[in-house]
């Protein structure tokens, strides 16, 4: 990094009173408390005289991956206008030179006219995910100033933009016929006035991947206490708040309509509501088909939190009563009445391993048997129905509008190299992958598939798990079938992009996940931000890659509490 830039940079992060200024993901910065020596002569402003506040923390961390070179040196200009706009000219950027003291002052000279270009070429189109909890329960914007901060450095990066999940229970709390599009619609116009693109995820389950639990609406949630079975139920009762059975999906459980009427008149407010950014600013929407937004069942235990990863074989979620009767007819019509009594009764329970019990057993397991046959067939269709039915309401919904419509299924890895592969199963995976891809295809919808960060040599071992095999599976499924793949990542990548980079040239975008205060952390950004480089191809000279040991170590011990639960997922 240009010697020059940095020592400035270290002065007005750090001060003559050797107080470092906080920067946690965008969070307050504070100037020390001789601003006037630091902010003004050094940078060629009016003194201040005060102690002022200043945004944009996350932005400051954007100059320091920057490196140096002409056009790295424009960006890093740009992003200063970000901190002191009074110092600059609209429309124009300062060149960084040293002063007749030798100390760093703002050139005379400026680039009238040239903007600093951020669209740059590439083939594949990269957004970044908003936080889960960016709208509360209240239904207002969490983290405003690090939201809006963090969208100008991504924008000054090169990333194409953002995705901005929208949860069914926040936009549609109280009734069927009220909504609540507000801080969704004003979050939107925010990443409008950063001139990045949006997507959006309407989320119509539960989530259990952000700090606030995201459960289904107040009016529905008043409805499951008085029938608690249109929520999944698993093998001992116990219910899943946050899911509708999908048994009920056309039966006119919620105050007389049914859960595909109720979505259906969800994507038409939405359309309507937003129709004034949809096209220009929002390029795509994910439609979510299950829990997490993802195609599946919620197999996973009820309890099963980020913080307490779920590695079991999970359960069969066919236990509400209007599953068990559609399992009845469906062995009766079979001619195998017996087979439709109850699920298995030889399955594991959610946390023991393929083998503790017979079912999911290698070796003439009951999944291999004609019996098993019946069921896993029958339990997969209501999982591929259920988003047969949802996808076509979406693109009819959405039909002739200037967008991208897709889904997401979920990369269930563990105990992928077994014979009965149990954790795909129970989620309602069964013989593979392509008739999920033909139903994507036969509606025109990207498939969103997460876990390209994924490797197998770093899966705990005993899991017999395989990241890379299942992906390669449901990728050729996907070319087999016409279907366009979008990817993400599982968790922040923690040092080595490679993986991801590896599987860019079979994506159309990629969307990682996601914004937070880990996410800007000195640690993981100076990261991110080369990989942002290295997929846009930014032509920059050796001298214009920053070392690791150029990255400034920014102090954690002043973070808020608000401010450290903005946590990446």
């Amino acid at each position: 990094m240009d010697g020059r830039f940095r020592r400035e940079i270290d002065t007005v992060f750090q001060g003559e009173d050797q107080r470092r200024w906080r920067v946690i993901g965008g969070a307050e910065v504070f100037a020390p408390k001789r601003s006037e020596r630091i902010c003004g002569p050094r940078l060629g402003m009016q003194d201040r005289g005060s102690q002022k506040g200043i945004s944009n923390g996350a932005v400051c961390l954007a100059v320091l991956a920057l490196g140096s070179g002409q056009k790295a040196a424009k960006m890093k200009t740009a992003l200063l206008e970000l901190f002191w706009p009074e110092s600059c000219h609209l429309g124009s950027f300062l060149a960084p030179s040293r002063g007749q003291n030798g100390s760093f002052q703002p050139s005379k000279q400026l680039f009238k006219g040239e903007k600093v270009s951020t669209s740059l070429a590439s083939p594949n189109r990269l957004f970044v995910g908003l936080p889960l909890d960016s709208v509360s329960d209240c239904n207002t914007i969490n983290h405003t100033k690090a939201i809006s901060a963090g969208l100008r450095a991504l924008k000054l990066l090169g990333v194409q933009g953002v995705e901005l999940p929208i949860q069914w229970s926040i936009a549609q709390p109280e009734s069927t016929s009220e909504y609540c599009w507000s801080s969704y619609l004003a979050l939107a116009r925010v990443v409008q006035d950063a001139g990045l693109e949006l997507r959006v995820g309407l989320h119509l389950y539960g989530s259990k991947k952000s700090r606030q639990e995201v459960c289904l609406p107040k009016w529905v949630k008043r409805i499951a206490m008085e029938k608690p079975d249109i929520l999944f139920t698993d093998r001992a009762g116990q219910r899943h708040a946050g899911c509708l059975s999908f048994a009920v999906d056309e039966l006119p459980v919620l105050d007389g309509k049914t859960p595909m009427q109720v979505f259906e008149e969800f994507f038409l407010s939405f359309q309507g509501e937003f129709s004034g950014l949809i096209g220009s600013t929002i390029t795509g929407i994910l439609v979510g088909l299950g829990p997490d937004g993802e195609l599946r069942y919620p197999s996973y235990p009820p309890t099963t939190t980020t913080t307490h990863p779920f590695t079991g074989v999970g359960e069969f979620q066919c236990y509400d009563k209007f599953l068990l009767a559609n399992l009845k007819s469906h062995a009766e019509n079979s001619g195998n009445p017996c087979w439709g009594l109850s699920g298995p009764h030889d399955a594991p329970s959610y946390n023991e391993s393929p083998n503790s019990t017979n079912f999911f057993n290698d070796q003439n397991g009951s999944w291999d048997s004609p019996y098993g046959k019946f069921f896993l067939s029958w339990y997969s269709n209501q999982l591929l129905s259920h988003g047969d039915r949802l996808l076509s309401i979406a693109s009819k919904s959405f039909a002739n509008l200037p967008i991208t419509l897709s889904a997401k299924i979920p990369l269930l890895h563990n105990w992928h190299k077994t014979r009965s592969r149990p954790a795909e199963l129970t989620a309602g995976y069964f013989n593979g992958y392509v008739s999920v891809a033909e139903t994507f295809g036969r509606h025109s919808c990207q498939m969103v598939v997460s876990g390209m960060d994924l490797v197998d040599k770093d899966q705990p071992e005993g899991l017999q798990s395989s990241p890379e095999l299942l992906l390669d599976e449901i990728i050729g499924a996907c070319k087999r079938n016409g279907v366009r793949i979008s990817g993400e990542n599982s968790r922040l990548v923690g040092w080595d992009f490679g993986r991801i980079k590896e599987k860019l040239s079979v994506v159309g975008s990629f969307t990682y996940q996601r914004m937070g205060a880990d996410f800007f952390s000195p640690q993981h950004f100076f990261k991110f931000a080369e990989f942002v480089r290295s997929m846009k191809e930014i032509e920059l000279g050796v001298d214009d890659l920053a070392s690791e040991e150029e990255t400034l170590s920014m102090g954690m011990e002043g973070a808020s509490s608000g401010d450290r639960e903005m946590q990446a997922a």
